[in-house]
Parts: C-alpha cells; sequence; structure tokens
C-alpha cells in the first residue's frame, strides 16, 4: 500500500486529485491533505512514513519548494502546477514527476508507474543517500554542477544557473545568468556529451545554449536563426545554420 499526502490549498482540486489517485490505483492511502506551506512543514516534521507526496507548487502562504527547504523530507514529490516555469526546482527539491493542471488521468497514471519502479531506491538505510542515487538515476547520471574558475578561485556552479557555454580565442566561458563570465577547463565537445540533452544544446562551433534562457528565435538570411536570450545586453549573436535549425526547432518542441 502506498501512503501518500497531498499539499494543495484549493479545496476542489485537493478533492479531485484525491479522487482520481484512488482511481488510478485503490490501494493508495491518502494519509493527509494540507494546504499550506505552514501546515506541510509541521506535519512533515512529525510524521516520517510517507511514501510519496503529491504537491501543488504556489500555495497560499509561498511556494512549496520552501516546505522541503526546512524539513529532513525522504519521500519523492510529483510536483504540480499550472506553470511550467518552475520545473527546475522541482528537480531540486526530491521530484520525480512534474505535471502540469488540469492533471491528466493518464499523466498521473504514469507518475504513479514511475514511483513504484523506484520504490526500491526507498527501502534503504540510509533515505539521503537513496534520495540522492534515485535523482541520480531519474536524471540519466547527468551532473548538476560544473567546476568553473575566476582568477585563481574554482567554484562549483549549478548548471541551472549558466546561460550558454562559449568559446572566445580557443577557451571555453560560461556565462551565467547575472552576466558573469568563468573560465571552464573544458572543450565544447567533452561538454556536449556531459550535459543533459533536455536542457543545452549545441547551437554552433562556439556555442551551447540552455533552453531556459532561450526567449526567442527569428528567421536570418532567410534559411537561419537568429537566437535571442533572456539576459539584457548579452553581447552575443547567436545563428542556428540552415542545417541544425530542424534539429533546433524539434528540440524546443520535445525538450
Amino acid at each position: 500500500m502506498i501512503k501518500a499526502v497531498i499539499i494543495e490549498d484549493e479545496k476542489r482540486a485537493a478533492s479531485y486529485l484525491s479522487a482520481m489517485l484512488r482511481e488510478v490505483d485503490p490501494e493508495i492511502l491518502i494519509l493527509k491533505v494540507l494546504d499550506s506551506v505552514e501546515s506541510g512543514v509541521s506535519y512533515l516534521s512529525a510524521n516520517g512514513k510517507v511514501d510519496v507526496i503529491f504537491s501543488d507548487v504556489q500555495l497560499g502562504d509561498g511556494l512549496s519548494f520552501s516546505i522541503f527547504e526546512k524539513v529532513n523530507n525522504t519521500a519523492p514529490v510529483v510536483f504540480i502546477t499550472g506553470y511550467d516555469r518552475f520545473m527546475l526546482d522541482a528537480f531540486e527539491n526530491n521530484g520525480i514527476d512534474y505535471l502540469l493542471k488540469p492533471v491528466d488521468k493518464e499523466d498521473l497514471a504514469k507518475a504513479l508507474k514511475k514511483y513504484k519502479g523506484l520504490e526500491r531506491h526507498f527501502t534503504h538505510e540510509k533515505p539521503e543517500e537513496a534520495m540522492s542515487q534515485l535523482l541520480q538515476y531519474i536524471n540519466g547520471g547527468r551532473k548538476k554542477r560544473i567546476l568553473v574558475r575566476k582568477g585563481i578561485e574554482n567554484i562549483t556552479m549549478p548548471l541551472s544557473d549558466i546561460v550558454l557555454f562559449y568559446t572566445e580565442n580557443k577557451i571555453v566561458h560560461a556565462l551565467d545568468r547575472t552576466g558573469r563570465k568563468f573560465m571552464v577547463d573544458k572543450n565544447l565537445c567533452d561538454l556536449e556529451t556531459e550535459l543533459d540533452e533536455n536542457t543545452f544544446f549545441r547551437a554552433n562551433r562556439q556555442y551551447i545554449l540552455n533552453i531556459n534562457y532561450i526567449k526567442s528565435f527569428k528567421p536570418y538570411e532567410r534559411v537561419k536563426l537568429w537566437v535571442d536570450l533572456v539576459l539584457p545586453d548579452i553581447d552575443h549573436s547567436i545563428i542556428i545554420s540552415q542545417e541544425t535549425a530542424p534539429m533546433f526547432r524539434r528540440w524546443l518542441l520535445e525538450a
């Protein structure tokens, strides 16, 4: 039997989710329905025997991510929201799936199936180690941080903060979301094999782009694409060739 907790501040949405979960898996036991960050912290701090959590992201008193920053939660979380901009944060907070509202029954069934397939990771003497292994498995073993340099200082930086990698004078740099530039001791080909292909795309010989910082793209010289990034005053012109343009479009649609 799966012991589940729902965190949702809209009563109708919580009832709908509860009914759908029972329909998908009659054996599921919903221990508690919580409606706020405060109640989530209070309940999860006092009750450790939870198998899986289904949580809305935006609650009346804040984002549910703050719950998992305050409690030592080792249960996997299926995040549910009306917006997709929180996806990166979801997978930083024990998220194993991310469902958009209105929740589809088939998507919910897939999320439960994913949990059951990974359940063995949680029957572990050291739950924190198990969660780390699980998230590594979910992310395909892809790294989440990278070592960069600023002068003589070596810094470990979350990949989610990096807008793009680029070469300049045969040196590879990383540009972060604040516009700061760092050196990277790898070439773009090596980076391309290490990075999550759903998040990063090799635009051309000079650039690798993070999908979360792509604002738009437009035709350039009729057969090429010009990519605009969300950073203002960025001193980079990123052109996608005619040959690469179809792959780029497909990557944006499928990532």
